[in-house]
């Protein structure tokens, strides 16, 4: 099988020739890049150069060497494969070692830490003294109070034509000149739309008391998103398997939500946006969905996902075993492959082996499942632990799984 007929093979619930592996097919399911410096030292990689394409999370974009050293299945659309050469300058990691960032991210310093000024000058990101990764600092509804507020403040328009050729253009090229399955990073993200937008807190508070405001400004995002799912779908569809969607809906306990509010405030937009991908593409939908989601997958199946990811099984009603068994007919399993909070960092190589294993042996039977750690691989992953975890996928997801 090609890499991408396994992805697609495992997608339909039918076992592969082997577990498809993802390893930076989107940016959730790769790697920091303080992280990816240490492995390419490790594999004696020295060719190429560490970019940061997410600079928000300082992830690197995996390059071919490592993408054919781990047997990935799976690129993110925007991976460049040295096709599409854009402007990158150099920046140097928070432990001191080089990388490439690209040359309109210009962080200034501030006393704590530095941040990222959009064009009005508004400080849009941060990143404190001694932290390893930025985040998002602004807020642009957090005064609004009435409809008039959200049409002046909220600022989303559709995608336009010079980026929907742009994203055309490298789907197109990595669909005809690679084997590997595409994915198409859209967002579509309800509750963290909304929380960035309010601020976390005002928009957790203003759900609960049934803010009108709130439903507003997410009707108003929505119709950002239903525009570019249009014309996303209509230019690129012929060249993706799937579309990455997001929205972390669990903690480490519970959902964010209780069900109901879920119900009630999210699940119908997600809806509205998953089964128009269904009903007017081939393209499969897959959810990136961090904490405990059990109390709601059945919503997201009816919604219509049919990969989730990350599979957090150290979070609370996520174990592997019930879930493989309650929705393993229903969700690709996108994930769960690998414990990231308490085996990948501190594990031994041997551990980690183990580990790798058994999850394979509980997720791979009947296909929906494709291999990949538990989110990216953070800074203090030591390189031993990730070519152990990689290594172990190829070797035990190889063949028929009972």
């Amino acid at each position: 099988m090609t890499s991408r007929e396994r992805i697609l093979t495992t997608l339909a619930h039918k076992e592969p020739d082997r577990v498809p592996i993802d390893f930076g097919g989107m940016r959730s399911t790769g790697i920091m890049a303080i992280a990816y410096n240490k492995l390419k030292a490790h594999l004696g990689i020295t060719e190429g150069e560490t970019r940061v394409y997410d600079t928000m999370q300082q992830l690197a974009l995996p390059e071919a060497p490592i993408l054919d050293r781990f047997h990935v299945d799976v690129l993110d659309s925007l991976n460049l494969l040295g096709r599409f050469p854009e402007e990158w300058k150099d920046w140097t990691l928070p432990d001191g070692s080089p990388a490439k960032v690209p040359v309109g991210f210009n962080p200034e310093p501030v006393e704590g830490g530095l941040v990222v000024r959009d064009a009005m000058g508004r400080a849009t990101m941060r990143m404190p003294e001694g932290c390893l990764y930025f985040e998002p600092c602004h807020n642009p509804l957090a005064e609004a109070e009435t409809f008039a507020d959200v049409d002046r403040l909220l600022d989303w328009k559709p995608v336009t034509p010079a980026d929907i050729a742009e994203t055309k253009a490298r789907a197109k090229w990595l669909y005809e000149n690679t084997d590997r399955a595409i994915m198409f990073g859209f967002g579509g993200n309800i509750l963290e739309g909304g929380q960035n937008a309010f601020g976390w807190e005002r928009f957790m508070m203003e759900i609960a008391l049934g803010s009108e405001v709130v439903d507003y400004a997410l009707d108003k995002m929505m119709e950002v998103y239903m525009e570019n799912l249009r014309v996303y779908l209509q230019e690129i569809g012929p060249y993706i398997q799937l579309i990455q969607m997001g929205d972390d809906l669990g903690t480490q306990t519970a959902t964010l939500l209780s069900p109901s509010a879920y119900r009630r405030v999210v699940k119908p937009r997600h809806t509205k946006q998953y089964r128009y991908i269904r009903e007017h593409s081939d393209v499969h939908v897959f959810l990136h969905a961090c904490g405990s989601c059990y109390d709601i997958m059945g919503d997201l199946v009816d919604e219509g996902v049919e990969a989730l990811n990350p599979v957090q099984t150290s979070a609370a009603g996520m174990d592997p075993r019930r879930l493989k068994k309650e929705f393993g007919d229903k969700l690709t399993f996108w994930g769960g492959g690998c414990d990231t909070q308490r085996v990948l960092p501190n594990a031994t190589p041997e551990e980690i082996d183990q580990h790798v294993r058994e999850r394979i042996e509980i997720f791979a039977p009947g296909g929906g499942f494709v291999f990949n750690q538990i989110h990216n691989v953070q800074a203090n992953v030591p390189p031993e632990n990730v070519v152990a975890c990689y290594d172990a996928a190829w070797e035990y997801g190889a063949g028929k799984h009972e």
